[in-house]
């Protein structure tokens, strides 16, 4: 059995990386971009945020409070971000509340390895998901950050997927948290030639990588 080290993601990296913004990304300001711009045109801006943000949120009341603690938070550690309201993805979860951080300080939301940005959906899980109310997923990313982590992820779990079936051995994660062993289990789900599982429990469960002999045939059996 082959232990492999976590990915060794680390946003410090990315601190000046951007990404690519469509429409469907609402929200408010934490102060920074907007408030340098000024005059009437910055006020112009506010104000669209400000009805895509409703657009998003109409009737909405629980992804309005994500997205106003959020942002409190956001100020209260004095960075310079803007916290927005995203319509949902195709792939997400029913009724899912997803927000995402931009800007000048956004790496440092995201912490090493994510710790921070971890910590903050951990927060604002709780502010939504009170007693006596239906549970709903919030995700919340910062520049794009998981959806990177995601893919690097992915392709290691692949990498390592075509390794397990080369060596004949099964392969384990270091501890990971549930999202991230979801990716990996998605990754290798019709990887020819392994299956996973995860192994361990709280804070400790990790995801194997285990191998699987291919059925004989009846010609390799006679050879």
């Amino acid at each position: 059995m082959k232990d492999v080290p976590d990915s060794g993601w680390d946003s410090d990296a990315d601190d000046g990386g951007g990404v690519s913004r469509g429409p469907e990304e609402l929200g408010a300001s934490s102060g920074g971009e907007s408030q340098k711009r000024g005059g009437k045109g910055a006020k112009q801006d506010r104000r669209r945020r400000r009805d895509r943000s409703d657009d998003v949120a109409a009737g909405d009341e629980r992804a309005r409070q994500a997205l106003e603690f959020v942002t409190r938070v956001v100020q209260q550690m004095g960075m310079d971000c803007r916290v927005r309201l995203r319509r949902p993805r195709e792939d997400s979860s029913e009724g899912e509340i997803n927000l995402e951080i931009t800007g000048r300080d956004a790496g440092r939301i995201i912490g090493k390895k994510g710790q921070v940005l971890q910590a903050l959906q951990f927060l604002v899980h709780r502010v939504v998901n009170r007693p006596g109310l239906e549970r709903r997923h919030v995700l919340v990313d910062a520049e794009g950050y998981r959806d990177r982590r995601d893919t690097s992820l992915a392709n290691m779990a692949r990498r390592l997927g075509k390794q397990a079936v080369e060596e004949g051995k099964i392969i384990t994660f270091e501890p990971m948290n549930p999202r991230d062993r979801r990716v990996v289990h998605l990754a290798l789900a019709k990887f020819e030639g392994v299956i996973t599982r995860s192994d361990g429990e709280g804070d400790q469960r990790r995801v194997q990588i285990i191998p699987v002999r291919r059925p004989s045939t009846p010609a390799e059996t006679q050879s």
